[in-house]
Order: C-alpha cells, then structure tokens, then sequence
C-alpha cells in the first residue's frame, strides 16, 4: 500500500482555473465572480484534507472474449474502450484518492444559508481537488513504473468509458477497509463525494494518451470534451 496526504498548494488550483470550470474565461463575466472564487477558494484550501492510496497487482488473467482482468481472484468486467486500453498491461495500479469531506460540508451550508452560487461553486472547486488529488497519484505510479523500467496508461474510473460502476465493489475489495475514509453506498457511489477511484495500467507494451476525451462518451464531465491541450494528463504536465 503507497499512502499520500497531498498540500492544497500542490494540486495547482487558482482562481481563473476555477472560473473555466464554471464557463467563465477572461473577461467581465468571470471578472464579476472572481473576487467570491477567490474567497471560497482560500476558504476550502484551508480545510480540505487531501490522501491518496493505490496498491499494484499482477495482471494474472485477462480475457480477451468477455473483456475480463482478474486480479487475486477479483474479476473486473472492463467493456471493450477500457479493456483495449489496458488489456497490454503486466499489472494493474488500483486507487482511491479524496478531497475529503470538508468541502462538501462548505457546499451544503453555503445552500442552507441561502446562497446556491457559492454552494454551486465549492462543489466545482471539490471536484477540482479531488481531480488534482488524482493528478497527484498518477504521477506517483508514473515514477514507480519507470523504476521498473514500465510504461503507464491513463486511468481508469468505474462509469467511464462503458465500464459499469458496479465493479466500484470489487475494487474497493482490493483495498483496505475505509482507504483514505472513503466508502461505498448501496448504489456504488462514494463517500465523501468528491473522490476518484480507479486502475492504471503498468507495463513495457502500454502506453499514455494525453488526449483520452474521444473515448469516452460521458457528457457530465466536469471537464466535458475540451479541445487538444485544454485539458493535459501527460506526465509533463503533472510535473
């Protein structure tokens, strides 16, 4: 088990950043918001508790007809877009890493208070932080691969990509009970919200996609389908 606790200041989120998220670019719109983004910005980076785990598996058994990887007797039933992806990979990375509660907490009194946009905002800057969490852990497999002398694939997210999130059950088997204080509900979802989980392939045949947005066809990505560049998940960039 690989254990992270990630600064605020690491995930490199700032206002404007934010402001893109929520469709505001440079100009008077996001110029009339930018002041509150700021203020609840600095107000979630002073509570958030960000952690990260991942464990590595060998890829005992893939197969290739039902789009299956067992991993100690834990079968994944990937779909065709994942499989593809990873279906080169020697082992498997299996992580979860959280934003923690604590924004989230900040969102639901912001909407008691009566105040929809400063809740709708900290749920975008909750997901920003959860996102750069993972960000974080990836580069974290990165650096363990190439000591290896291995590649990495993107990552992965049960309800991406075809992927049903049912299999959030049998990842979350593989991992300790209560990892990084996230759990699971009766219908898959986790707990606290705002948390990734999820595989990396690792091997010497698999490769990184920086670009991974025209494989999947979700259209309530917090980052939708950004043009080439927008939106870089190269180890480059994670630097």
């Amino acid at each position: 088990m690989n254990s992270f606790e990630f600064d605020f200041h690491d995930l490199e989120i700032d206002a404007p950043s934010i402001g893109r998220l929520l469709g505001y670019g440079e100009g008077n719109l996001y110029n009339v918001f930018s002041d509150l983004i700021r203020e609840l910005l600095g107000n979630a980076s002073r509570v958030c508790s960000v952690k990260a785990e991942y464990r590595i598996f060998h890829a005992a058994e893939w197969n290739d007809k039902a789009k299956t990887v067992t991993l100690t007797g834990v079968v994944f039933r990937l779909n065709d877009i994942v499989y593809k992806q990873l279906g080169k990979a020697e082992s498997i990375a299996v992580f979860i890493c959280t934003a923690g509660p604590e924004v989230e907490k900040l969102a639901r009194q912001a909407m008691e208070d009566g105040d929809p946009l400063a809740c709708c905002i900290y749920d975008i800057i909750g997901s920003a932080i959860a996102e750069g969490a993972a960000r974080l852990l990836h580069d974290k497999v990165r650096k363990a691969a190439e000591l290896m002398a291995m590649n990495i694939t993107n990552r992965y997210s049960p309800g991406y990509c075809g992927w049903d999130v049912s299999d959030q059950y049998a990842l979350f088997a593989l991992m300790p009970d209560n990892s990084c204080g996230v759990s699971l509900n009766d219908s898959a979802l986790m707990s606290p919200e705002k948390s990734v989980s999820g595989m990396i392939g690792i091997g010497r045949d698999v490769s990184f996609d920086p670009y991974p947005c025209s494989l999947c066809h979700r259209t309530e990505c917090l980052y939708g389908k950004p043009a080439a560049g927008s939106y870089d998940l190269s180890p480059a960039a994670s630097k």
